[in-house]
């Protein structure tokens, strides 16, 4: 669900679906200050490739405040992340949206965002508000799981893993893909759950059985979901070949919303042993040229109007109480009821070095 996300949640590029610049009317808001020269009308959003956002909710958020949402797409989390870590202080936009946990402390600790403390945020749960700074707002959750493909296991009479432990057996060998920790939010979340379920002593062992079970890797999730895996729409165009791939729980809803005909099941399912819990940020550039309409876009992603758009266009679940899901997504969308997780306090100590012992285990 990005997500990261869904994002991540986090899915919508399978399908060639873009993102969108918000266009609406309304009058341009007066910059803070003694000067009185108008603030400027266009609010830039920097974030993943998978954001996205309907034209109505936009247009909406246009009405309201006057200002008009340019998004600036920036490849997978991890890269858009360290591309603001390199642009500090003079960076692309206003506003960054889907940083997430496994990413959280990389971007704090190098001063990337400013403190705001976004209206409605009491609306948003405590166990989702991991900076007490508010450097940072939480927008949406989601789990990143092994996907698989029905299909291929119906045909071989096959039952599709559930856990960790199953991707390791035989049976499975050479059908894993996943994405590499070093440059993918999924890539990273899937690392840590392995961390979390097996231990500081254990994860590296266990992952010495996938390589030696084929487990393959590519660089993001867009490869990975939409070229190797052969239960997606993009990857069956691609031929595919790979019938569990690491994902989100929400990702079969995608393969229903968009097929024609709609199908009355998804084609793919969730290996819901095999999931780690992610939750995305959004958060004020520091530098940002517009920090007004940086605000103003901040309060509005916690709001009741975009938090029930989120989830049929980024497939990650809302993090306001208030935000209701709808009924395609929870129909063919997974609820994980026990997902492995993992303080920050603790990624932020282990992530790097977890992530060179994962490169010199695997690659």
């Amino acid at each position: 669900m990005s997500i990261r996300k869904q994002a991540a949640a986090a899915l919508l590029a399978a399908l060639g679906v873009t993102a969108l610049a918000a266009c609406g009317t309304g009058g341009a808001h007066e910059a803070a200050g003694r000067t009185g020269t108008p603030a400027p009308k266009t609010v830039t959003l920097v974030s993943h490739d998978s954001f996205n956002a309907s034209k109505e909710v936009l247009a909406e958020f246009t009405k309201r405040t006057g200002f008009t949402v340019k998004v600036l797409k920036a490849g997978d989390a991890g890269e858009a992340v360290n591309k603001e870590i390199l642009t500090k202080g003079s960076p692309q936009g206003d506003v960054f949206f889907g940083v997430d946990n496994t990413l959280l402390s990389r971007a704090l600790d190098n001063g990337i965002f400013v403190p705001y403390e976004a209206k409605g945020l009491d609306r948003v749960p405590a166990e989702y508000r991991l900076d007490k700074e508010n450097r940072v707002t939480p927008v949406d959750s989601g789990d990143i799981c092994v996907n698989y493909d029905k299909k291929y296991f119906a045909d071989r009479k096959l039952a599709p893993p559930v856990t960790f432990d199953d991707l390791a057996k035989p049976e499975y060998r050479d059908l894993l893909v996943v994405e590499n920790p070093e440059r993918s939010s999924p890539g990273l979340g899937f690392l840590l759950g392995t961390a979390a379920k097996y231990g500081d002593d254990g994860w590296q062992g266990y992952w010495k059985k996938l390589r030696a079970n084929g487990v393959k890797t590519v660089d993001s999730w867009e490869l990975a979901y939409n070229q190797e895996f052969s239960g997606s729409a993009g990857g069956r165009k691609a031929k595919g070949d790979r019938p569990l791939v690491v994902s989100y729980a929400s990702s079969p809803p995608v393969e229903v919303l968009y097929a024609e005909p709609r199908p009355k099941e998804a084609p793919t399912g969730v290996s819901t042993g095999t999931c780690f819990r992610q939750t995305e940020f959004a958060g004020l550039l520091n530098g940002a040229k517009n920090p007004e309409g940086g605000r103003a876009l901040i309060d509005f992603l916690v709001s009741k109007t975009f938090q029930e758009d989120m989830p049929l266009q980024m497939f990650v679940n809302p993090v306001a109480k208030d935000a209701a899901l709808p009924g395609l997504f929870t129909e063919h969308g997974v609820v994980v009821e026990k997902p492995e997780t993992m303080a920050p306090g603790k990624i932020a100590e282990k992530r790097d070095a977890w992530i060179q012992q994962w490169s010199s285990t695997v690659r």
